[in-house]
């Protein structure tokens, strides 16, 4: 996956967003209340919790997730080989198949990571 095509996933994103926010949908905005609680440092860090997002978007084989749940947990601090990880347990929990659109091949993750900040890829 390409730069230009993350940020074409982040630039529809926001405007879904918009758009629903200012439809004032209570089924949308429930859900964005929902996911800010899901997030919310608890037992688990925000760090942890988007790390297993990840995992989970990989396993589902959702681009606009991955790329999504990347930089959030980037944002939240996320080493580039935690989120290494993270993909391939996403990876494994699907048997070891790769996902329909291969996500170690379109290197999608390390152009999201790459957008948020320079890690150490050392």
């Amino acid at each position: 996956m390409t730069n230009e095509k993350l940020l074409e996933l982040a630039r529809t994103r926001k405007k879904a967003h918009r758009k629903l926010l200012d439809t004032g949908s209570k089924v949308y905005r429930s859900f964005i209340e929902m996911e800010q609680a899901a997030f919310t440092d608890g037992a688990l860090k925000k760090k942890e919790k988007e790390l297993i997002a990840i995992g989970v978007s990989v396993r589902i084989d959702c681009e606009s997730c991955m790329q999504w749940h990347i930089e959030q947990a980037a944002r939240a601090g996320a080493s580039y080989g935690e989120v290494l990880e993270a993909v391939e347990v996403g990876i494994e929990m699907g048997g070891g198949r790769q996902p329909s659109r291969p996500v170690l091949r379109s290197r999608s993750w390390t152009a999201s990571l790459a957008r948020v900040d320079p890690f150490d890829r050392c």
